[in-house]
């Protein structure tokens, strides 16, 4: 009989990827299907460009075509039909997602409606209306519109009809503390057009520490939490990893492909850095807004005023160019 002694087994270490989940929902920032059953995310993101992108891919060409198939009937004609059809390849995006995910998709509305409430609330519905209609429950989705005046009061409205929202192009205290009132759902705080803006500004190089969007983003988890707000804080538009890890313990983090596969190959520890506990024992005044007040708070944040403006106008011209493609299809 043998007399050597078993070793146990070897404790395998946990990728940064999976630490972070402890921590945090991480959410899928991108289009690609295969992305996301790779990384298991639990929610995932879509905007104009990401669907723009997706869209004029081989891989995704069945499924716009067969939207376009769908639709060449549906009486409309020329931009009220490209715009049918827009909204159902937006849709038929979100239920291949959630397919995959177990959460939530987030849904754009059209950037162009970014600073007219009614329109905003049109779309919000006629969206939630064919997701409904293919079957999904509307607490799967989150629809997203950018964080003017206008959009989050819309985003109130629409909360009070169970229509979730995610409120994108945030850059300031004051987008997030009337989005926060209003009672939306989740926030999607851009960390890395934050930094962009200050690097561009000042001509240097932050230490994830010291990063303008992680420390923006801090402020408005430890604010939230230490007034009780329900609304969800979810860090977006990254940059590099550090800025991810510098987060963890947000309540989510939406993160695109290439830092997911960072992520995932290393092992370095990652420590909690935002606690909801902690915030509660913060000293901080509670901030009191109404329009003007946001307006004008807002106009003297140049670095949101701008970020915000530019965001709009991107997302705005992949609509357009979305629209191009589709109309050259029909």
């Amino acid at each position: 009989m043998s007399t050597a002694t078993v070793e146990p087994p070897v404790a395998t270490k946990q990728s940064q990827l999976e630490q972070l989940k402890q921590f945090t929902k991480v959410v899928a920032d991108t289009g690609d299907f295969e992305s996301m059953r790779a990384f298991k995310p639990q929610d995932a993101t879509t905007n104009p460009s990401l669907i723009l992108a997706a869209a004029t891919h081989a891989s995704y060409g069945s499924l716009v075509e067969k939207v376009i198939t769908d639709r060449k009937n549906s009486g409309l004609t020329g931009a009220k039909q490209v715009d049918d059809v827009i909204d159902h390849i937006l849709v038929a995006f979100g239920l291949e997602i959630l397919k995959i995910v177990p959460g939530r998709v987030s849904t754009e509305t059209d950037a162009r409606l970014s600073f007219d409430r009614e329109g905003t609330l049109a779309k919000a519905r006629q969206l939630i209306a064919l997701y409904e209609s293919a079957g999904i429950d509307r607490a799967r989705v989150l629809i997203k519109i950018a964080s003017t005046w206008e959009g989050i009061k819309a985003a109130e409205e629409l909360a009070k009809e169970g229509i979730r929202c995610n409120l994108t192009l945030l850059f300031s205290m004051a987008q997030a503390i009337a989005c926060a009132e209003a009672k939306v759902q989740l926030i999607s705080p851009f960390v890395g057009r934050i930094l962009d803006w200050y690097k561009a500004s000042t001509k240097k190089d932050y230490a994830p520490t010291e990063d303008p969007g992680v420390q923006s983003v801090t402020e408005i988890y430890n604010y939230y939490k230490k007034f009780g707000y329900t609304t969800e804080v979810m860090g977006a538009s990254f940059r590099n990893k550090g800025e991810i890890t510098e987060l963890a313990g947000c309540d989510l983090l939406t993160i695109s492909p290439n830092l997911l596969a960072e992520l995932a190959a290393s092992d370095e520890p990652i420590e909690k850095k935002l606690d909801a506990s902690k915030a509660r024992n913060l000293d901080l005044e509670k901030i009191q807004l109404d329009e003007k007040t946001f307006r004008f708070q807002l106009n003297e944040d140049a670095m949101a005023t701008e970020k915000t403006a530019e965001g709009i106008r991107k997302f705005a011209a992949d609509i357009v160019k979305l629209e191009s493609v589709i109309a050259a299809k029909l």
